[in-house]
């Protein structure tokens, strides 16, 4: 066999070639990570309102505004960060520190837009992990049913249905609260007595009742 015969063949090489390459992280991101990694590290926080001006003011050199415009845009349409404010977390400053709640518009706007980045891939799981954030934001809103359809209702007849969805799995959650809740303070029974009679965990059990400032369960 000739030295040229063992040299791998450009078709050989053509799979480990056609890897993609990890996609660089721009350098003023990768600034923002070493000056911030509560913020810009492994997991991303919603970002309080106002926080591009307080970072200039802070670092001016280090990060000059025109620059700085693009890579917070860069990071906050990240899947990873509308991750996090689809998530329900609260708005963070520079120190990492919870500050205020994300607007309901922008949970459901955020949730709305991990549903369409994941449903090409996977429609059916990406749907049933859409309601049940719908659900959760919808809960968290401290809006009635009524006054989140009348916001967010959607002229586009998918959206629309998933709304719709998550709106009927708050009111069976509801009401299946209120059946719990009447069926306690019908059965004369402690919290822990009845989260045993039903199966329940006994914490579960004390928040579905409204028991959560009550005395222990003990």
């Amino acid at each position: 066999m000739t030295q040229d015969s063992t040299v791998t063949s450009p078709a050989t090489r053509r799979p480990a070639a056609a890897r993609k390459a990890p996609r660089p992280v721009p350098p003023l991101l990768q600034k923002l990570f070493e000056l911030y990694p509560r913020l810009f590290g492994a997991r991303f926080l919603p970002l309080k309102i106002g926080v591009f001006e307080e970072l200039v003011a802070a670092h001016p050199e280090a990060l000059p505004a025109d620059e700085l415009k693009v890579a917070i845009g860069l990071h906050t349409r990240s899947t990873r960060y509308i991750e996090a404010v689809a998530s329900g977390l609260p708005r963070h400053d520079l120190q990492a520190k919870p500050v205020e709640p994300v607007a309901p518009e922008h949970v459901h706007h955020a949730i709305l837009e991990l549903y369409k980045r994941r449903s090409g891939k996977a429609p059916e799981p990406a749907r049933q992990q859409a309601v049940q954030q719908l659900a959760a934001a919808i809960e968290a809103s401290g809006l009635s049913r009524e006054a989140y359809r009348e916001r967010f209702t959607s002229p586009d007849d998918n959206l629309h249905a998933l709304l719709e969805e998550a709106l009927s799995v708050v009111a069976q959650k509801n009401a299946r609260r209120e059946a719990l809740q009447n069926a306690f303070k019908a059965s004369g029974k402690t919290v822990a007595e009845f989260a045993e009679m039903y199966g329940l965990d006994p914490r579960e059990a004390k928040r579905l009742l409204g028991q959560d400032a009550g005395p222990s369960l003990a």
